[in-house]
Formats: C-alpha cells, sequence, structure tokens
C-alpha cells in the first residue's frame, strides 16, 4: 500500500495536537495518509495503555487515516539505535510516501525531539541500499522520501512554513478531544497534568489563531523543514 503522506509521532496523539489539520485537509484533497505512533504512550499520567489504543482508533476515523500503527518502542526510553531506526526504515520502505512528517526537532517532553532525530536519520538511511531491511519476508527496496518535514508541539520555534487549517480547526480539535482520558474533562478523578486544564484547549486555539494571524488567515499549522525548500517559481509562493 503506498502512502501520499507517512506522519511518525512519539505518542499517540502528537500528531493530532500539532498537524491534526493538515492530515484532515490532505485528506478532503483525496490524498492517502497514514500514522505511525512509535510508543503506546505507557508512561502518560493519566489513562492507559488500552485506553489510548481505543482514543487513537477514534481519532483515525475523525482524520480519516488509511492506516494508522505502533511500533511499540518503549515509553520515554527508546534510543536512536540501529533497532529503532530498523523499524522506522522498514515503515518507509514498506508506505513508500512523498512526504514524512516528524516530531518537532526540540521540545518539552523529551521524547518528541528524540523522536525527530531517529526519523531524520532513518529517512536518509531508508534511501541506501546496502541498508537491509524486511517486510513480510521479503526484502525491501531502498525509497526515500522527497521531504520531511516537523511539525511545531508545545514550545514555539519559528516555522518555515505555514499551513492554512482555518477551515479544518473544528475538527482537528475533535480528533484531540477523542482522547478523552488525557484532555478536559471537569468530571474526571485522574490526577491533573499540564495538558488536562482547559487553558491547554485554549492555548491550542491561541497556537493555531497565532500561526494564522501571520499568514492572514483564522487558524494555521506551523513546520520547519529538514533542509532548504525549493519552489520552481516566485507564484508558489504567498
Amino acid at each position: 500500500m503506498k502512502l501520499d503522506v507517512l506522519a511518525f509521532a512519539a505518542h499517540p496523539d502528537d500528531v493530532e495536537l500539532s498537524c491534526g489539520g493538515t492530515i484532515i485537509k490532505l485528506v478532503e484533497a483525496g490524498k492517502k495518509v497514514g500514522i505511525i505512533d512509535l510508543t503506546e504512550g505507557e508512561l502518560g499520567s493519566r489513562g492507559s495503555v488500552d485506553s489510548r489504543y481505543e482514543e487513537a482508533s477514534n481519532a483515525a476515523k475523525i482524520l480519516g487515516l488509511t492506516i494508522r500503527e505502533n511500533l511499540k518502542l518503549r515509553d520515554g526510553f527508546f534510543e536512536i539505535n540501529e533497532e529503532s531506526k530498523l523499524k522506522v526504515i522498514e515503515q518507509i520502505r514498506r508506505f513508500r510516501p512523498e512526504i514524512v512528517l516528524a516530531n518537532s526537532i526540540t521540545d518539552r517532553h523529551p521524547d518528541h525531539g528524540r523522536a525527530s532525530q531517529l526519523i531524520e536519520e532513518s529517512f536518509f538511511l531508508s534511501g541506501l541500499r546496502k541498508v537491509k531491511s524486511h517486510w513480510e519476508c521479503g526484502e525491501q527496496e531502498a525509497y526515500r522520501p522527497n521531504v520531511l518535514y516537523h511539525y511545531i508541539q508545545d514550545r514555539y520555534i519559528k516555522p518555515d512554513f505555514i499551513l492554512d487549517i482555518s477551515e479544518q480547526f473544528e475538527k482537528k480539535m475533535q480528533a484531540v478531544l477523542a482522547y478523552k482520558s488525557q484532555f478536559y474533562d471537569p468530571h474526571s478523578k485522574e490526577p491533573n497534568t499540564p495538558i488536562s486544564g482547559k487553558d491547554f484547549l485554549d492555548f491550542l486555539k491561541g497556537r493555531a489563531s497565532e500561526y494564522g494571524r501571520s499568514i492572514g488567515k483564522t487558524f494555521g499549522e506551523g513546520f520547519t523543514s529538514a533542509r532548504t525548500i525549493g519552489v520552481n517559481q516566485l507564484f508558489d509562493l504567498q
């Protein structure tokens, strides 16, 4: 199965929070999009592994994903080593996307920056034919997608470009709130966390509004690029 875009996330909900509107817009344009969660989010203070799988499945339906899978690396402790890289390479070569999305290059949660580096290194290695990987008992061909973009998470990073998600913002928030164990619920008995209060939902809206305002739109999502972005003509830029 070939995908147009493959997004990697250190934890279930990373993509929804940071570029859920972008995913929805891609799907609305007829693109095939998938998410690979690196970990099961088992260290999260709220909910459980089982509830996170259920919530991720519900969010996937809202986003309109073609596939969503989990590599089951250790939350908080996965390493940038050969084993982890090969697991990522297998998925890149399996789905052969044109575009890869990855975690923020640096962030409050150490898993995010580490996942960013893991994906970026695996992205490169996936294009080397002497790096061997296998899927379903067969050896995979080398393949490197066209581009790698990093979405922006908790800490502000000046984006290299911003995507207009004005029409997709409300649906993005539906996908975020599919993680009902993690986010604001006034009746929840779970412990409070930095993302469980109503103020965090206000932050998400404010961040999207800030990015949108900078491009003359209502809401936006920002990205950084792993390499210099090229265009064919000036009219490609808005």
